[in-house]
């Protein structure tokens, strides 16, 4: 009896945050991993991932290289002064591509498409009322993607999350709330009573998995992880005790403190990613949360428990006394 295709995955970015997740999750549930990588791989992808070093740019010898792959998960994130230019140009090659391969776009979406008054809960069918540059540009990928999978060019999935945590670095948790852990200070950007949405990269990874293998899906669909909700007093005493659980305990107690956003604005007429910043700085103040129920639907696994995956992010950060990561479940600035 012939034994059925491996399926295939190629995720764009594989270096990254997203996408070195992405690749183990998909490797460890079976699949065949295209790594399209611009440097060297990362230590940590998986040993049977194939490497792509085809840039992006070159469509016809990239859909050559990827020949079969099923899906096409965009990991590619422009540096953060380059977004608002960068962004558009990127993921429409990133479509283009999922189309000559007819194979399904998986995008990892954010909130920004919902602007400063959004909803506290935000469902797939909430409106986008986005009402800053890099808010919009996300609008603007979406609708696009939404338009040709209505023509019967593409079949894609936005697959959104909040801020990302737990693998790789450059988030705001290793940036700036964790960055002094050792020294015994947390920092954390907004008023400590807001809800905010977090997505641990290994659970969100798995999730898209779930996604890809979902079937059938509709042509474009639109998905939300719900990932953790926590206000900002709840984040840091959970944080508090997992620093506490890897030998870096404070006998007076941790050290709290917040961004000062007003010299941030003021420093951004010439700081460009200062200008960046504070152009989202309401994030942190806007309580929000994402409506996880349609993804639950898909037989999502068991969510890794708050303090395991704060301990597995320290210990990513080489925080700690050395050990073993604890088991996980049952990834830029977004």
């Amino acid at each position: 009896m012939n034994k059925p295709p491996i399926p295939t995955v190629l995720i764009l970015g594989a270096n990254g945050r997203l996408g070195l997740a992405a690749a183990q999750a998909f490797d460890a549930a079976g699949w065949l991993v295209l790594a399209q990588v611009r440097r060297k791989p990362a230590p940590d992808m998986p040993v049977g991932a194939r490497l792509v070093h085809t840039p992006v740019t070159d469509l016809d010898a990239l859909a050559r290289d990827a020949a079969g792959a099923q899906v096409v998960v965009y990991g590619l994130n422009p540096a953060y002064t380059r977004w608002v230019t960068e962004a558009l140009p990127l993921a429409r090659a990133g479509m283009d591509l999922a189309q000559r391969l007819n194979a399904r776009f998986m995008l990892p979406g954010n909130i920004y498409n919902f602007g400063s008054q959004m909803p506290a809960l935000l469902c797939p069918d909430s409106p986008q009322h986005a009402d800053t540059r890099k808010g919009r540009i996300r609008v603007q990928i979406e609708s696009e993607m939404q338009a040709r999978c209505a023509a019967g060019a593409l079949c894609a999935t936005v697959l959104r999350a909040g801020d990302f945590f737990g693998s790789g670095t450059g988030s705001w948790f290793d940036l700036v709330i964790a960055k002094s852990v050792a020294k015994g200070r947390l920092v954390y950007p907004g008023p400590m009573d807001r809800p905010h949405s977090w997505a641990y990269l290994p659970d969100l990874s798995r999730a898209f998995v779930v996604a890809a293998q979902s079937n059938p899906l509709p042509a474009f669909a639109q998905l939300h992880f719900a990932g953790y909700t926590l206000t900002g007093a709840q984040l840091l005493a959970a944080l508090e005790a997992a620093a506490a659980g890897l030998g870096m305990g404070r006998a007076g107690g941790f050290k709290h403190g917040g961004l000062p956003w007003g010299v941030i604005r003021l420093g951004g007429l010439v700081v460009p990613m200062w200008r960046e910043l504070a152009e989202m700085a309401y994030l942190w103040r806007v309580p929000h949360a994402l409506d996880g129920s349609a993804m639950k639907a898909l037989a999502l696994p068991a969510q890794t428990p708050i303090d395991t995956a704060l301990r597995n992010a320290l210990q990513l950060m080489n925080l700690g006394s050395p050990s073993t990561p604890s088991p996980e479940g049952a990834a830029d600035w977004g």
